[in-house]
């Protein structure tokens, strides 16, 4: 799960996570670290500097603007005085996006280990888009990577044997 994480963003260029008593608690923290390492990858090769066009163009904009977990990082990301410090955020963001996008998708069997997880993030995506519940961060990352290991990336973690 995320975990202490209500300080503000620091001169080292790092953004907190989301608070622990916010709405995205239930994120289980392999699942975070995966998507997380599936945007840097992206980024660290096309640059930083489209993903905030990414996430308003997904059209996610206000939903984060609304958000009382997602808001303040994207209040933090748009005033910082470094690339390093808002860079930092908006991945942040799109990580715990991407997340909730996976659980409630079920993509690769995600809410079949967490279905306590995945039902949350069903009703916080529902809670986005009433209409029509979309996956664009999954849709962006994931699916165009048809011959990348992104599918290896966010493989979930292995059941036990009983």
């Amino acid at each position: 799960m995320i975990r202490n994480l209500k300080r503000p963003a620091n001169d080292n260029g790092r953004c907190p996570r989301p608070a622990e008593e916010g709405d995205v608690v239930f994120l289980p923290e392999s699942l975070v670290k995966q998507c997380r390492n599936v945007i840097e990858s992206y980024h660290a090769s096309h640059g930083y500097f489209c993903l905030p066009d990414i996430l308003w163009k997904s059209r996610l904009g206000p939903f984060i603007e609304g958000d009382p977990t997602l808001g303040p990082l994207l209040r933090t990301a748009s005033t910082a005085k470094r690339a390093k410090k808002a860079n930092e955020c908006f991945v942040t963001i799109a990580t715990t996006i991407l997340s909730m996008e996976i659980l409630a998708s079920n993509f690769a069997g995600w809410s079949s280990i967490y279905p306590a997880a995945g039902e949350k993030a069903r009703a916080f995506l529902l809670k986005r888009n009433r209409l029509n519940p979309q996956t664009p961060l999954l849709d962006y990352y994931v699916y165009p990577s048809k011959y990348s290991n992104v599918f290896a990336k966010l493989a979930p973690p292995m059941m036990p044997l009983r």
